[in-house]
């Protein structure tokens, strides 16, 4: 896999609002030709320490797609609406 990826590791504190979020977040990525790889609640903790119940992955062909991503009035305007539904930490990595 080359390309960037974001990382999303996440405490759902409001599950109607997270799932509204989750079906209009499809809509913002595939302009930046970014595909949803992940998404799925933790089964086992392995090792090490990790806090958040959820995670996703995101897939894109270049950290300048993410950023364009991120950036975009159509994620933007899907902030709040994240914000109000859990915490999200969101990390971006070359891949």
């Amino acid at each position: 896999m080359s390309g960037a990826c974001v990382i999303g590791h996440i405490s759902v504190t409001d599950p109607a609002r997270w799932a509204e979020y989750c079906d209009r977040v499809p809509a913002t990525i595939t302009p930046w030709g970014g595909e949803l790889v992940l998404r799925g609640r933790r089964v086992r903790l392995l090792g090490g320490e990790h806090d958040r119940a959820e995670t996703v992955v995101l897939r894109f062909p270049d950290l300048a797609s993410v950023d364009g991503w991120f950036d975009s009035d159509a994620y933007q305007a899907l902030i709040p609406l994240r914000l109000q539904a859990a915490q999200v930490d969101l990390v971006s990595y070359a891949t």
